[in-house]
């Protein structure tokens, strides 16, 4: 009698374990129990900025905003996503057509697409980068 609950409270336990699925890829569980670590996708090259901002002009500035001289710096990798961030500055004027001066904004870019854009602060590396033209 004893034996057979032995058995039983053995297969018991090993059904609950099968039910639990595999364990993760660092489980100190034998290599065939163990997930495959998911594939972590290529990094994306880095976006030529002249090209992304001149062909999203409108998403990065306001039409109404008139941009001139526009000037991008080089890219960097954005530090919580796949994708880039690079600093954009021009000449813009404000609704009731007076002068603003030079803005800065910061632009992610990702797949090639301005995804977001945002005014630079002086916590960001914007004041010390090197600009070119677009």
């Amino acid at each position: 009698m004893l034996r057979i609950i032995a058995h039983a409270a053995l297969l018991i336990g090993a059904l609950a374990l099968g039910g639990c699925g595999f364990a993760d890829s660092r489980a100190p569980v034998p290599e065939f129990m163990r997930m495959k670590e998911a594939e972590q996708p290529p990094p994306e090259a880095p976006p030529d900025v002249k090209r992304v901002v001149r062909e999203q002009i409108e998403f990065v500035f306001l039409a109404t905003s008139y941009p001139r001289g526009v000037q991008v710096a080089p890219p960097h990798r954005e530090l919580r996503g796949p994708g880039w961030t690079a600093c954009v500055r021009a000449q813009l004027t404000s609704a009731t057509g007076t002068s603003l001066g030079a803005q800065t904004y910061i632009v992610t870019i990702n797949g090639g697409k301005v995804v977001d854009r945002r005014r630079a602060d002086a916590d960001d590396i914007c004041g010390t980068e090197t600009y070119e033209p677009i």
